[in-house]
This record gives structure tokens, C-alpha cells and sequence, in this order.
């Protein structure tokens, strides 16, 4: 997992790749934390601090060097850590007496964890978490990696006698390892500053991107890797707008769209997908979408759902609208606080049983054919050859390779609903009737297994993904229950964690004192955006231009263009980065590219305009040399360069009339559109800052008494419209 990292210019080192708790007498200091992370950490013998002035100064005044962990409380590699060193005596000794040990979650600093990870990438070639770091007392990285074993293996050496060297090299060599240490932070400064491009972004690096897509698309299984395999929501949200945009009929958007279509179906009947609970695990370690890390991630939740209702509005694919709506009750089920915040993840790891301190990757979710023949009885035989049921289990050779499933099953749909029908002897209807009853059957008696730990801190970014994910559902499928759900999440941020104009980064017990990050505000806005799309309420609207402005105002890079992750001010913070990449989560320039757009768009202000061609400009460099590590801005980037209409509904918003053809404009997938309602833009007026858009379509009236719909470009409108039919045709334009 690791390679040589070099400690000095004379030494390296080769290596293999809540409840409520009191403080320790030992001098651990986590238990007076609010992260589930670092409360899983409390007990540990390891004299534990977090991040902050307290560790640094201790640091300082010991001179030692600073042992710096960071994960999350999900990760499974995390756990594997933890109890092989960290609740380890003589490992927590060795680590106690040669350093001031501090614990990071991640996903509540995501500026420390960009930082860090940076330069064990930059050092190392890899990365991931558990990340093991260590820092000079001013908190430069000299040494870095990710998991290591508790001992040494393949003349390799363990984590203790790592710890050894490190102490050992600190006592002996300490000016030369700071020396060093002061260059590699100069070297990954100039390395985390995206280059801006050298003129005006061209269309160039949309057609780079989807050549790139194509090649890395796996046109057997779907997915843009063979193994591990990782759902690329942000991929699938480009693709679907180059099809859309190259026509759904030209060659290249038959490619784009099939490419979607088909990795988002393969992914939807894999056992990559919660088969009984709905809702996606994080990754599958197979080609084939099978066995997967079972964890399952908010984020993931969001972007999935999201892309399964976009690719069903291009398509009318049933299959897409119906995985997305398992997906959302999955989350309004299992992840919503009574608050109406969002929990951030589940564990992969649980108990096998209660009372027992055995535990297992995936316990919870998978199944003994024996189990599932005792529940169904006479039902089994039927659903056994849908799922896949098979009595040895039914992981694919090579996705277990030290025998951890052997003998259980990962639910997979093998059976389309023809062939289920045909093996059951009854009609289609009924077969999948029935199926419905086993898993609710299995799903109930799932209930009653021990749960794996959910992390229950709600955060802001993700909690504005699935803002979105829920409004664009309830527009979509016409469920007002999904509506609700995205309100009362957004009510509950407003109230908690926007305090005196500024956003909070986390809500556990209480608002923690992180402050928001660009990628909270950027996410926040779009979910709001969404959410005025949906209801039409124009308070949505005029607080995301609200949070726009301190967007701007604490991130902007006044002298590159684009956004810094993290504000000014916090001196532990040795570099403010800037993003560039979109991996499991979105960057905040990618998507505040398209934020920017649509209050372009909504407003009127061409200030909005120009700042989003800025941010993609800042990025241009990547664009053009490696334009599929940055698929939301390329479909930001594709907003720019497509003239946008404007849609205005003119009606009482709970007539009949009005619901017909606002159900025409939300069955499609219009990415360069803003949806207005002619009342709520009356009444955003009065909220102040919106423009003069806003004004024009509040004056749009009905037509001879009857719902009417507006179809603009830059706000000059064709004549309006009554009639579904009519607007089908207007849109199909």
C-alpha cells in the first residue's frame, strides 16, 4: 500500500504497500469530543488529543514530532488499525513516549485531510485512510502512508518498529529532517495551485472528456474501471448532458447515454445495490458490481439519486425511476434525524450476533441459502434463482479472497422480470408481487440483526447533496413526501448551522465550531436552487444568493479565480488548497461553475456569468491536459456554452392546469433550464437582491384565466401556452 518515503536527505524507509465515555486518566482527550470517530478512539491507551493550539503547543514545548492519524468512523481499514495498534499496550507506549498523537475526522476537517493527503500522494503514489502522518512540531509532514500492519512482514517493518525508526531518525537527525520537511511543503504548494488556462475555455475539453470516458468504459459490465469498481456519479452527470447536448439521436449522445444507462442498470441489480433496504455500498471490489464494501455513504446516496432521475428523464428508463425512489426511502428510512438532518454514513463492519463479540465486513446484509429457505419456504426456490442464492454462497472467484463470505450470499438480480415470470408460471404482475413480499419478509427479519454503527453527524455539504436528491425526487415522481423531507432538511440547517450569516461544517448533540467550507456553501446553494425548482418558495432562492455572497467573499482566489476549500485565517493551516479533482465528492469550483450559472440565469446579473467563467478559466489547465479528473466542472463547463431558456409557469400552483404542465417540464432533462413560477417571483422581489429577471416573470399573466407557460431564451418569450401537448412541443425544440 506504501512505497520508499524518504524521512531525510540520509534516511528512508521501504514499506508495504458512543456512547458517552470520561476522559482518560491516561491523558487521552477525546471523550469530550462530539465526532463518533473520535469517540470510537476515547478508550484507547494512546494519550489521544485533537486537532488544535492545545497539541501543537504540547508539540513545541516537548519538541517531538506529531503522530497525526485521520479517518472516519465507517472506515473499515480504520477499525483493522485501531485494534491492532492503537489498543495496543506496548504499540500505545511506543507512541506515547515519542510523540504527541493527534486523531482527525476527516470529514470534519476536510482541510486538514486535503493537506496531508496531498503530500503522502505526493510522496508515496497512493493514498487513502486510515493516513498516518508525521509532522515536525510546526506541523510539516516529513513521513507519511496509510494503513500499516502491527508487524513486520516480508522484510517489511511493522507499525511498531516504523514508530522506532521514527523516533530514532527525530533524535539523531532532527535539522535535517525539518530542513527537509520546510522544502517538501514549498514543493507541494506549488503543486496544489491548479495552472489557469492560457485564453477562453473552448468546447475542446467536453470532447476530450467523453473520448476519455469512452476509453476508460467498460462495455461489458459498465463502470469506468475493471476492479475495484466505484460508482463515478459525477461521470454519469457529464455524460448525460453531452448526450443530451450532441442530440439523442447523433451517434456520439446514443454512446453517452448508453454508457450511463448501462452502468447505472448493471449497478442497480448488483449486489452494489441494497437488494432488500435500497440505497448503494460504496464500491464493489469485483468487475461485475457483486460483492461490494458494504459501507454506505450519504454522499453516495445523493449523487446516485440524482443521476438514476436524470438518466430517466432522458430515457423514461422504469428501472432508473424506480431505483431512485428505493434510494431516497432508503435515506428518509434509515438516515434522517428526527431533526430532519441527515446522518452521514453506515458501517460496513457489525456484530454476527448479539451478545457476542464477533463482528464481520457485511454481517448485516448477507445471507445462508439455509437462512433464506427457512424464512420463504415454499417461496425460496423462486427467489433463490432471481437472487442468486446459492448454497456454497455466491461470491464471484476472486472477490473473497481470504473466505470471509464463504457459504453467504450477496443479494444480486439474476432473473429479468420475464424470466422470473416464466419459472414462476404466473403473469409478470404477480411474480414480482410476490418477490416483493419475500424481501419485505427478509427485510424485516434483516431489522432484527445488530445494526452496523451509523455515524450520526449531519454535514453541511452532504446534507445540500441530498437536499437536491430529494426536491429533484419529489419534482420528478410527483411525491410530495420527498419534498417535505428536503424542506425540513434545509429548515434544520437555517436554524442550526447558519449562524450570524456564516455556515457551521457539522451538527452533532450541538452546532460544532468548524466553520463551513466552499464545498458546504456550493453544495447548500445547489440543493437550495433545486428546492425553489420544486416548491416554487422564494426564500430557497434568496438564501442561496445569501450564501453565494460569503461564498464569494471567503473563498474567492482574487488573484487565480476559483475557490480555496478552506477561508483565511486559521494559522494551523499551512496551505489553502483549491480543489481539483472530482472523486466521490464533487469539487467546490465544479460545482459552484454551475450554481453561479443559474443565478445568472434566475437574477439576471451578469456579475454571476462572468464569475463562473473565471472559476472554470482558473481550472483550465486540467481541463485540457486531463479533462476526466474533472467531470462536474466539465458539466459546469457545458453550461456555459449552451444557451439557457427560461420556463415560466403562470397559474394558481394547486390547480390542475398548473400541475399538468409543470409535470410536462419535470419529466424532462433539461440541464440548460431554469423553471420560474410567476407568483413566487412576485413575492421574491420583495425578499430584495434578485433582479430584474424575477420582476418580468412576475408580471407573466395567465392566459384567459387558465394556467399558461412561458418558453424564453434570455427572457424574449415565444407566445405562452395552455395546452400540455403545446408545451411537449415548444420543449422538443
Amino acid at each position: 500500500m506504501n512505497t520508499v518515503v524518504f524521512l531525510s536527505a540520509g534516511h528512508s524507509i521501504s514499506l508495504c504497500a458512543e456512547p458517552i465515555v470520561k476522559p482518560q486518566l491516561n491523558g487521552n482527550l477525546l471523550a469530550l469530543e462530539k465526532s463518533p470517530y473520535l469517540l470510537q478512539h476515547a478508550k484507547n491507551p494512546v494519550k489521544w488529543m485533537p486537532w488544535g493550539v492545545a497539541a501543537f503547543e504540547k508539540a513545541k514545548q516537548e519538541n517531538k514530532p506529531i503522530f497525526l492519524s485521520i479517518g472516519y468512523s465507517t472506515c473499515h481499514w480504520c477499525h483493522v488499525m485501531a485494534h491492532e495498534s492503537f489498543e495496543n499496550e506496548t504499540t500505545a507506549a511506543l507512541l506515547n513516549q515519542n510523540f504527541v498523537c493527534i486523531k482527525v475526522d476527516r470529514e470534519e476537517r476536510p482541510d486538514v485531510d486535503r493537506l496531508y493527503m496531498s503530500f503522502v500522494q505526493a510522496s508515496t503514489g497512493s493514498g487513502g485512510w486510515p493516513m498516518s502522518v508525521w509532522l515536525t512540531p510546526d506541523l510539516h509532514p516529513f513521513y507519511g502512508g496509510t494503513y500499516f500492519p502491527p508487524a513486520d512482514r516480508f522484510n517489511r517493518p511493522g507499525f511498531p518498529s516504523l514508530l522506532s525508526r521514527i523516533a530514532e531518525a527525530w533524535a539523531k537527525d532532527q535539522d535535517r529532517i525539518v530542513e527537509t520537511a520546510a522544502t517538501s511543503l514549498a514543493s507541494l504548494s506549488e503543486s496544489t495551485r491548479p495552472a489557469p488556462s492560457s485564453g477562453p475555455l473552448s468546447s475542446t475539453p467536453l470532447e476530450a472528456g467523453f473520448q476519455s470516458f469512452l476509453k476508460q468504459y467498460d462495455d461489458q459490465e459498465g463502470g469506468f474501471s475493471i476492479a475495484p469498481k466505484f460508482p463515478r456519479p459525477a461521470a454519469l452527470f457529464f455524460l448525460l448532458q453531452y448526450a443530451h447536448s450532441a442530440g439523442a439521436n447523433s451517434s456520439d449522445g446514443k454512446v453517452a447515454a448508453g454508457m450511463v444507462l448501462h452502468t447505472l442498470q448493471r449497478m442497480a441489480l448488483g449486489g452494489v445495490h441494497d437488494q432488500l433496504g435500497g440505497g448503494f455500498h460504496r464500491y464493489s471490489v469485483d468487475r461485475v458490481w457483486h460483492v461490494p464494501h458494504y459501507e454506505k455513504m450519504l454522499y453516495d446516496q445523493a449523487q446516485l439519486a440524482c443521476a438514476y432521475l436524470q438518466a430517466a428523464q432522458l430515457t423514461g428508463n422504469t428501472l432508473c425511476a424506480n431505483t431512485a425512489r428505493s434510494t431516497l426511502d432508503y435515506v428518509a428510512r434509515e438516515m434522517t434525524d428526527p431533526s430532519g438532518g441527515f446522518h452521514s454514513a453506515e458501517d460496513a463492519d457489525s456484530l454476527f450476533a448479539h451478545g457476542k463479540p464477533e463482528h464481520g465486513e457485511g454481517a448485516f446484509f448477507v445471507w445462508t441459502k439455509l437462512e433464506i429457505d427457512a424464512l420463504l419456504e415454499a417461496d425460496a426456490p423462486l427467489f433463490n434463482a432471481v437472487y442468486g442464492v446459492l448454497e456454497a454462497g455466491n461470491s464471484p472467484r476472486g472477490s473473497d479472497p481470504h473466505g470471509e463470505l464463504k457459504g453467504k450470499n450477496t443479494l444480486i438480480r439474476k432473473l429479468s422480470a420475464a424470466e422470473a415470470a416464466q419459472l414462476s408460471g404466473l403473469d409478470e404482475t404477480a411474480t414480482e408481487g410476490l418477490l416483493s413480499r419475500c424481501r419485505s419478509k427478509l427485510l424485516s427479519r434483516r431489522a432484527e440483526r445488530p445494526h452496523p454503527h451509523r455515524d450520526d453527524k449531519i454535514l453541511t455539504a452532504w446534507n445540500g447533496l441530498m437536499i437536491s436528491a430529494f426536491a429533484r425526487g419529489g419534482a420528478f415522481l410527483g411525491e410530495e413526501r420527498y419534498l417535505k423531507t428536503a424542506r425540513q432538511a434545509a429548515l434544520f440547517i437555517k436554524s442550526t448551522l447558519w449562524k450570524e450569516g456564516t455556515l457551521r461544517r457539522t451538527y452533532r448533540i450541538e452546532a460544532g465550531s468548524v466553520p463551513g467550507f466552499a464545498e458546504d456553501y456550493a453544495c447548500l446553494i445547489q440543493g437550495l436552487l433545486d428546492l425553489y425548482e420544486a416548491d416554487f418558495d422564494p426564500t430557497w432562492l434568496h438564501w442561496a444568493l445569501e450564501l453565494q455572497t460569503t461564498q464569494d467573499r471567503l473563498f474567492w482566489d482574487k488573484e487565480h479565480g476559483g475557490y480555496f476549500s478552506s477561508a483565511e485565517g486559521d494559522p494551523s493551516l499551512l496551505l489553502r488548497i483549491k480543489e481539483d479533482h472530482d472523486g466521490a465528492e464533487p469539487a467546490a469550483s465544479s460545482v459552484s461553475v454551475c450554481n453561479l450559472k443559474r443565478l445568472c440565469e434566475f437574477t439576471g446579473r451578469d456579475e454571476f456569468a462572468a464569475r463562473a467563467q473565471e472559476t472554470a478559466a482558473a481550472f483550465g489547465n486540467v481541463l485540457e491536459r486531463a479533462p476526466s479528473a474533472l467531470p462536474q466542472m466539465l458539466h459546469s463547463l457545458g453550461g456555459l456554452q449552451t444557451p439557457w431558456t427560461q420556463i415560466i409557469i403562470a397559474g394558481d400552483p394547486q390547480s390542475s392546469d398548473t400541475k399538468a404542465l409543470l409535470a410536462v417540464v419535470r419529466r424532462k432533462y433539461l440541464p440548460h433550464a431554469i423553471l420560474l413560477h410567476a407568483g413566487s417571483a412576485g413575492a421574491a422581489i420583495g425578499l430584495g437582491g434578485l433582479g430584474e429577471r424575477l420582476a418580468l416573470a412576475a408580471q407573466m399573466p395567465t392566459l384567459e384565466g387558465k394556467a399558461c407557460a412561458y418558453v424564453c431564451k434570455n427572457f424574449t418569450c415565444q407566445s405562452p401556452v395552455s395546452d400540455p401537448e403545446a408545451l411537449e412541443k415548444l420543449l422538443a425544440k
